[in-house]
């Protein structure tokens, strides 16, 4: 099963990838503050039974944790310890967890967290180069067991070549989507695939964004379709099968 764990809700804005977050379009939409962040009734989620005793989430689910809000953030810091120890109390369920925040890894780490607990996978997202040169190194020095980087919404070209290794376990892309969305331009996304092939660390195309540029031409591409029509590209790809058709 994968599903959803949103132990807080709402984010405060710090950089490019965040000027038409999601978040605040939809909290925008119903009249709350997403600059106000607070627990939600979903936080003791992978605890909590049924009436027979059985976990709600079963053994071997998937959690995509804190997705509208970021795991790091600094208003969070108090929530963040019983957080972590619900997640060492489930070894059982994956947690995976995209933050803005790497600068924040170590607020409120665990004692036990040693090189990484084994069921948390961790992404670190850079938008643009700038980014990636201020994320990076401190993502790729971080005691963590499962990482990946997310490069979206991807805003220009990205050389990620040099912190590209074996211990980064996939890089996903992808564009901007949403009303105000900029462009995502498709040689940008093949420029960071072919730097992932050279270091042999798997490429997925997550998806194409509102705004799509090929070859010149800006391809407006609805919601429903960004999904498929990045997969369509054929271009993800895996170290085992290294199979690309441009």
């Amino acid at each position: 099963m994968k599903d959803g764990w949103n132990l807080w809700h709402g984010c405060r804005k710090i950089s490019e990838g965040c000027a038409n977050c999601y978040v605040y379009r939809m909290d925008a939409e119903h009249g709350r503050d997403p600059a106000t962040p607070h627990r939600t009734a979903a936080f003791g989620l992978p605890l909590r039974k049924n009436r027979a005793g059985e976990y709600r989430v079963p053994s071997g689910s998937t959690l995509w944790t804190c997705f509208t809000s970021d795991f790091f953030l600094e208003d969070a810091d108090a929530w963040r310890s019983e957080a972590w120890r619900m997640i060492a109390a489930r070894p059982d369920v994956e947690f995976i967890i995209i933050t803005k925040r790497i600068h924040r890894f170590h607020a409120s780490l665990p004692e036990d967290w040693g090189a990484g607990y084994p069921n948390v996978r961790i992404g670190c997202t850079c938008e643009n180069q700038r980014r990636a040169d201020e994320r990076l190194p401190l993502f790729r020095a971080a005691p963590i067991a499962h990482r990946f980087i997310v490069c979206e919404p991807l805003l220009e070209p990205i050389d990620l070549s040099p912190y590209l290794d074996d211990r980064i376990e996939e890089v996903t892309v992808g564009g901007e989507s949403g009303a105000g969305a900029r462009i995502c331009d498709y040689a940008w996304v093949l420029g960071i695939r072919e730097a992932c092939v050279a270091a042999g660390v798997p490429f997925h195309f997550h998806q194409t964004g509102a705004n799509f540029r090929r070859d010149g031409r800006i391809y407006a591409v609805p919601r429903l379709h960004q999904h498929d029509q990045a997969k369509r590209a054929g271009i993800d790809f895996s170290p085992i099968t290294k199979h690309y058709t441009p």
